[in-house]
């Protein structure tokens, strides 16, 4: 499996983008967690509310990866770190997307969203790109990947 992790600065604001695919075939339990991974993104987007907290995005997470045999909590194998970070003149700045963080969620907020799941000693899988929140919901900077096949 190759994972990279890319970005670059633009007029001093920062990028982050990660995607994950396989050289070759993927095998079942490459594409069964690729797959997972993903969902974990979408879920940290649909539950992004204004005013809600922001570590709840980690939590609804969390609670999708635990149903699924993950972790629990920050366990290995499993979501080891946090769902996602600030995003803005820094790489990685407050607010984060993590347990506990109970800053509210506001319109003009960027963040990360890399919920990767991680098995020591055989692979990874992180899929990240970075959003704005807006009053309508959560607006994508660039757009989500395809499949563990088309991940970019």
């Amino acid at each position: 499996m190759i994972l990279m992790d890319c970005g670059c600065t633009v007029h001093g604001y920062q990028s982050d983008i990660s995607r994950t695919w396989v050289f070759g075939g993927a095998n079942a339990r490459q594409r069964r967690l690729w797959d997972t991974v993903k969902r974990g993104q979408q879920i940290a987007l649909e539950s992004a509310k204004i005013g809600v907290a922001v570590g709840s995005l980690d939590d609804a997470v969390r609670k999708y990866y635990a149903s699924e045999g993950w972790g629990p909590g920050y366990k290995l194998p499993g979501l080891s770190h946090r769902t996602g970070h600030g995003i803005g003149l820094d790489g990685h700045e407050p607010a984060y997307l993590v347990h506990g963080d109970t800053t509210p969620l506001e319109a003009g907020m960027c963040f990360s969203d890399e919920p990767g799941i991680y098995i020591p000693g055989e692979f990874g899988v992180r899929l990240e790109d970075c959003w704005q929140m807006t009053e309508a919901g959560p607006k994508l900077f660039t757009g989500l990947a395809k499949s563990i096949d088309d991940p970019v």
